[in-house]
């Protein structure tokens, strides 16, 4: 769990970042899961942008990539949202 200093510091370093994942109409598979897994280890805060195709809610999407990949939301702003999950060997140093 994160704290307000902290999610707060993770915002600002979101802010510069670019999306590297959009959920299009395809919704969330499996594939999508182990991808989003992989550049959460290598990279540790990405952001996602969810298609105006995909048929889910995007907060709805954030917690429930969240809840199956053990990270933590930081951010959801429209179709937006933001995910951090350290990794074994972290890059990020928190406050």
């Amino acid at each position: 769990m994160l704290t307000s200093k902290q999610r707060a510091y993770l915002r600002s370093l979101g802010n510069e970042l670019e999306p590297v994942f959009q959920i299009g109409k395809g919704g969330l598979s499996e594939e999508l899961l182990n991808q989003l897994d992989l550049v959460l280890e290598a990279r540790e805060l990405i952001k996602v942008r969810v298609l105006k195709s995909c048929e889910e809610e995007p907060g709805e999407l954030a917690d429930e990539i969240a809840e199956e990949l053990d990270c933590d939301v930081v951010q959801k702003i429209g179709r937006i949202f933001l995910l951090y999950r350290p990794s074994l060997e972290p890059k990020i140093e928190l406050p």
